[in-house]
């Protein structure tokens, strides 16, 4: 199952993007029990993150980002990629 990764960025007001982060969270939690191996965490200065996840091709990894809460409610915009490891391991 090859990487993909989600590169954001927050567009909304933080009170309104924060308002999501318990979906997101039970999102996330889904994608790892469903096997996807999402890691994921956001910019240490603020207005964006990342999300790196298993999925069988580039349309199951569309699907499920746009299932995530903060892209459904508008919150971040994002790009879409699939990453090719060449060296290291992350399962």
């Amino acid at each position: 199952m090859p990487w993909f990764v989600k590169i954001e960025t927050g567009i909304v007001p933080k009170p309104e993007f924060d308002r999501y982060i318990p979906a997101h969270k039970a999102y996330v939690q889904d994608l790892i029990d469903r096997g996807h191996h999402p890691k994921t965490g956001y910019w240490g200065e603020r207005g964006g993150g990342m999300m790196l996840f298993k999925a069988d091709s580039l349309a199951e990894a569309e699907q499920l980002v746009a299932a995530d809460p903060l892209v459904k409610n508008h919150c971040v915009t994002y790009q879409l990629h699939e990453w090719r490891i060449v060296m290291g391991d992350l399962m």
